[in-house]
């Protein structure tokens, strides 16, 4: 199996956090209910603490035996030694985050609501390709929206990890498993709850019911 065939299952990206003890401990009980790929997103933070906060949940994540990936920042993934990178529309290429982190890493894309943008990057040599938001989100208001067809295609045409996002819940999840989803992308669904452990259990175990879409 691939590294990049990890990717399945409840994806954990981290609030913004000033405080990083605070992050640390939420970032911890996700990764004690199951998650087994943490993504580090912190827009409000400086380069400073960007770094203090990676090089620390890149051992968190060590611990855990789980993924780390970092959000838009191809070069903080490769200072750190993450396990990849996750890129926008705006951030770097896939072949320039190919450069700076090597053939070994994982490299995500987000394509929104596009499907050429997902066949572009595979052909670029994505790892995986995320589609959203499926549903409203409290972190991005403004996001484009994906339809569960356009996952159910994707699924059909492409055979890497899709990974689905926006305003996911475990009131709504299984319909983008049904639909091909291979990991589903959370924030608030999982770091706005009152019991973060328990909440990554209860998703993760929507996943034993939808094994065939993991890519191997």
């Amino acid at each position: 199996m691939t590294l990049a065939a990890t990717i399945k299952g409840v994806y954990a990206i981290t609030p913004d956090c000033v405080d990083s003890a605070d992050l640390l401990h939420r970032a911890r009980m996700a990764l004690a209910g199951g998650v087994k790929i943490l993504q580090y997103r912190n827009k409000s933070a400086n380069r400073e603490q960007r770094v203090e906060q990676a090089h620390a949940l890149r051992m968190l994540t060590r611990e855990f035996g789980a993924l780390f990936i970092v959000n838009d920042d191809a070069r903080l993934a490769a200072h750190v030694d993450a396990d990849g990178v996750h890129v926008g529309a705006t951030d770097d290429s896939v072949e320039v985050a190919r450069t700076l982190l090597g053939m070994q890493k994982i490299i995500g894309v987000s394509c929104y609501n596009h499907l050429t943008l997902a066949h572009d990057a595979v052909n670029a040599g994505a790892d995986y390709v995320a589609f959203g938001a499926f549903f409203p989100s409290a972190v991005k208001p403004g996001a484009a929206v994906a339809t569960v067809g356009l996952l159910q295609q994707a699924r059909r045409e492409l055979n890497i990890p899709l990974v689905a996002i926006g305003g996911i819940t475990l009131h709504n999840a299984g319909m983008l498993l049904h639909a091909g989803a291979s990991a589903l992308a959370m924030i608030s669904a999982l770091f706005q709850t009152e019991d973060i452990t328990d909440a990554v259990k209860k998703m993760s175990s929507l996943f034993e019911l939808y094994p065939q879409n993991g890519i191997s």
